[in-house]
């Protein structure tokens, strides 16, 4: 004896042909028709349903397919968030290292640290407002430039290095004039200053190429330009441009007005 399996839609196609002979026997054959269409749409549409229930019970949508080995993502209450900036730094006391470059009057009361990216389009426009500073308040302030060079600007590390290679060879009127060269012709966000316009920068300013070149390719400033970051960090440097105004955190491209305004609060 031989049984067969009958097929879901199979099985509910007799049902429906047997409930339609016992339901509308001796009915006119118009009746019949009629009434035959719509008892087979309501079978249609109960098959329907149920195996859109059976599909989303399992997870499973026919026709998508669904990733192996994964699962709803499900919230951890308490859980740290990455990548969450730091308060703003304190204010803080920061020594002048001798190997610091200076612009001003080195005895001035007012001292600016500025931790700077030279690939930072906002340390871009910050920049000619310092400067302004240092020619309206000359004998009055003095300003530090340190090295700040994020991670994802991917030519900052190597110009600043190079800036440091200008002032190994050309003093600190060097270094500021190589700074402020590249900031006028950066179009900044990592690389709109390109590396290989590094070295001809420096014979632009009357350096010595060849053995500018040396430096830069030796990697000779590579470790101070990281202490510099480092330091920049340890005294809660979040971002650039930062300027510490006698330890007083200053963040951000603020306007030149607002930076005045800390300025001459201090010389009160």
């Amino acid at each position: 004896m031989t049984t067969s399996i009958t097929p879901p839609d199979t099985n509910i196609s007799s049902i429906t042909s047997i409930t339609k002979q016992s339901i509308f026997a001796g009915s006119s054959p118009k009746l019949t028709f009629i009434m035959g269409i719509v008892s087979g749409v309501a079978a249609v549409s109960l098959a329907g349903f149920v195996l859109a229930v059976s599909y989303g019970l399992s997870g499973n949508i026919p026709g998508v397919k669904q990733p192996v080995g994964t699962s709803a993502p499900t919230a951890t209450v308490g859980a740290p968030v990455p990548n969450q900036p730091a308060g703003p730094p304190a204010n803080v006391t920061i020594t002048v290292k001798p190997d610091d470059h200076i612009r001003g009057d080195a005895s001035a009361p007012i001292t600016l640290v500025e931790y700077s990216d030279l690939e930072c389009p906002f340390c871009k426009s910050f920049h000619p407002g310092m400067r302004q500073l240092m020619q309206e308040y000359a004998g009055k302030v003095k300003w530090v430039y340190r090295h700040f060079p994020l991670s994802f600007h991917t030519n900052a590390q190597k110009e600043a290095e190079a800036a440091e290679c200008a002032g190994k060879l050309g003093g600190n009127e060097k270094f500021w004039a190589y700074i402020d060269k590249i900031f006028e012709r950066t179009t900044s966000n990592g690389t709109g200053f390109a590396l290989d316009a590094l070295v001809p920068l420096a014979k632009e300013l009357d350096l010595n190429d060849a053995r500018f070149k040396t430096c830069l390719d030796t990697g000779e400033f590579t470790a101070h330009v990281q202490q510099d970051l480092q330091e920049g960090v340890d005294f809660g440097v979040n971002g650039t441009p930062t300027t510490f105004v006698n330890g007083q955190p200053v963040e951000g491209a603020v306007p030149y007005e607002q930076l005045k305004a800390v300025v001459d609060s201090l010389l009160k």
